[in-house]
């Protein structure tokens, strides 16, 4: 009778939280799109509206600052006046740069509104901490890894899918529908937030530290303008940057560390199981964010050049599809794995195996099996990574603390991925022939990625067991 009772409990409790467990999908998979869509529309921008692709790259730097700033500070308003409040706000102002990115074709100064446009929907980053923070508060404890692990593999999978659809898309309707059929997600996650999703509970309250928030914001931009400029502007403009940006840091932890209210907690980022998962988030976003930058261009390489397979848009992205199937099923059973095993050794074998995905890249890209083998094994490791690290951050700090956490690992991951993409980007670029790269390039390129996630399982190790609480 008492084995009945608890399997009626458990199966009240999957219904009570399938509706707002679909809403936080629709909602983390609603900004994870438009994280690449704009990636292969970037040569038909540049022709339909005149510009140069450094003004182009412009729509990928704007929408990388602002969502840099907006993970965390948003993530931290979340944890005091309420999460499902604050992820209304975020899909609202989402909503609102999708929208002035559709219209903004018709409009004067096209790219100057489409710049502004991918800013606000930066904005929208805070989806992905408050979902997390969410989950923990709403969900039976023993769901919580499984769940976190799927929220984490529909933001991968957002950002893979993100490459694949716009071709068609851009083929048949032209670019600016890829903001309306964007813009049609975010509304029905907008609605489904509002309905499923419980009203919060009491937050932590308390002032808001705007003039933490300034400071931060001065440091990130600086920084990664720094980064995704770097092979751009001067070198004398990129380290003005770089030192702005370490000025910047130093004075806000110096001013965090004063307030009885600050921003950042930095006594809760000093814990060794944070400070290990941050460090291999970086590392991670280094060596994994280079297959999405190197991949698509790989595989459009015409055949004349030796390696290459000539692909269109649409080809280049189907290359890419099988790291998006394999997402899909690697987050969760990370999250099922991890209690058992512990998320640190989860985390582990996720950088192991996407070291494997990136040596297939470098010693089979010539071969289409070999990229496409490489994608899915990639995928696995990504799904592992990105479960393994939201979970291990999730049960290293109590739940007023989770948007908070959960929002600077994930910048530290983007740095890193800013950092690696420009890397990969400078190593196959630096040998040419015939005015395209050579494929000695991505074969480096891909064996440092490999290298790097080896790295991160090191560091990773040092990070405890990393069990859920």
């Amino acid at each position: 009778m008492t084995s009945t009772r608890q399997a009626s409990a458990r199966e009240a409790a999957r219904q009570g939280t399938a509706g707002p467990f679909a809403a936080l999908l629709l909602a983390v998979l609603s900004f994870s799109l438009l994280q690449t869509m704009v990636v292969p529309a970037l040569p038909d921008l540049q022709r339909e509206l005149d510009v140069s692709p450094t003004t182009t790259a412009w729509l990928i730097s704007s929408f990388l600052l602002t969502s840099s700033v907006g993970t965390v500070i948003i993530g931290r308003l979340g944890d005091m006046f309420g999460k499902r409040r604050l992820l209304l706000v975020s899909l609202a102002i989402l909503a609102a740069g999708t929208l002035l990115a559709a219209l903004a074709g018709a409009l004067p100064g096209s790219i100057g509104v489409l710049v502004a446009a991918r800013a606000v929907q930066g904005l929208g980053a805070g989806t992905f901490p408050l979902a997390f923070g969410i989950v923990r508060e709403t969900f039976p404890r023993d769901r919580v890894p499984v769940a976190i692990g799927t929220v984490s593999a529909i933001f991968g999978i957002g950002f893979g899918v993100g490459l694949v659809v716009p071709g068609p898309i851009i083929d048949a309707l032209g670019w600016p529908w890829l903001f309306w059929a964007a813009l049609v997600v975010i509304v029905l996650a907008l609605a489904a937030v509002a309905a499923f999703v419980a009203r919060d509970r009491p937050g932590l309250g308390g002032r808001v530290d705007w003039v933490g928030a300034g400071v931060l914001t001065v440091a990130l931009t600086a920084l990664l303008l720094a980064i995704s400029q770097s092979r751009l502007w001067a070198p004398a403009v990129v380290v003005a940057l770089a030192a702005v940006a370490v000025a910047a840091f130093a004075g806000f932890v110096l001013l965090e560390s004063r307030l009885a209210e600050p921003l950042v907690d930095l006594r809760v980022l000093r814990r060794r199981t944070l400070v290990t998962a941050n460090l291999t988030a970086l590392i991670i976003g280094f060596g994994m964010y280079g297959a999405f930058t190197l991949v698509p261009q790989l595989v459009q390489t015409p055949t004349e050049a030796g390696y290459g397979f000539g692909a269109t848009v649409t080809e280049s992205g189907l290359y890419l599809l099988p790291m998006a199937v394999t997402m899909l099923f690697a987050g969760p059973l990370a999250g099922r794995l991890g209690p058992r095993i512990g998320f640190t050794a989860t985390l582990v074998a996720a950088c192991l195996i996407g070291a494997v995905g990136f040596a297939a890249f470098a010693v089979g890209h010539q071969h289409p099996w070999a990229v496409a083998t490489g994608a899915g094994v990639l995928g696995v490791g990504i799904g592992f990574a990105f479960s393994s690290l939201a979970n291990v951050v999730v049960g290293a700090v109590e739940p007023h603390e989770t948007g908070e956490a959960t929002g600077v690992n994930t910048i530290v991951r983007t740095i890193g991925g800013s950092l690696g993409a420009q890397v990969a980007t400078a190593v196959v670029g630096a040998t040419t022939a015939t005015g395209l790269p050579t494929a000695a390039g991505y074969t480096t390129a891909f064996a440092v990625s490999a290298v790097a996630l080896v790295a991160a399982a090191l560091v990773a190790l040092a990070g405890g067991r990393g069990r859920a609480r």
